[in-house]
């Protein structure tokens, strides 16, 4: 069963979104004849609820004591790939040749076994090498925005050091950020040369 791990009008850090909200409302979900909530969801005023994993709060953000990229690490996500055999096929004796037989990828987002991608046993029997290779992109985007960021940051803060060659590269990060997390508060990258 869940517990509320942050209450009414506490200031926490919404990782989904990258900026500090209030939770307005503290949103048990019930089922019957169960004393305690099946899980609690947060409404911080940002158009949908956040579940617990989606938030840091002040004090856990105040208590750490690392250097940024330690702290970017706190606040990015961390997916890993977990493995399903699916019952039908297990049932009727199929095997297929693949990392693992039997087997396809889920892409684990949240810290539970539930939340993430997945595809059906069939869609994965048309083509298992291109739904491994998309597993392995998924699991991997949250590093890559990680080097995107540091990119855009680099080149913003120091235009005159950032190779010309490059300036593209780093304006294409930036807009990855952008449209990623829907803020205009994403670091700039340098002009592009006239």
């Amino acid at each position: 069963m869940a517990k509320a791990l942050f209450h009414k009008s506490q200031r926490v850090y919404v990782k989904p979104v990258g900026t500090w909200a209030l939770v307005e409302n503290v949103v048990p979900h019930w089922v019957k004849d169960v004393d305690e909530p099946l899980r609690v969801t947060y409404e911080c005023g940002l158009g949908r609820q956040f579940q617990a994993h989606e938030l840091v709060s002040e004090q856990a953000m105040q208590n750490t004591d690392r250097s940024d990229d330690d702290d970017e690490d706190l606040l990015m996500e961390h997916w890993r790939i977990s493995r399903r055999s699916p019952s039908r096929r297990a049932e009727l004796g199929l095997t297929q040749s693949s990392v693992q037989q039997g087997t396809y990828p889920v892409v684990l987002t949240d810290e539970g076994e539930a939340g993430g991608w997945r595809v059906g046993p069939t869609v994965y029997d048309r083509d298992p090498q291109r739904i491994e290779h998309q597993a392995r992109m998924i699991v991997h985007t949250p590093d890559l925005l990680r080097i995107a960021r540091r990119i855009a940051e680099f080149a913003s803060e120091r235009p005159n050091e950032f190779p010309r060659d490059l300036r593209p590269v780093a304006q294409g990060c930036a807009s990855i950020l952008r449209f990623v997390y829907q803020l205009d508060d994403a670091p700039e990258a340098v002009a592009a040369a006239e």
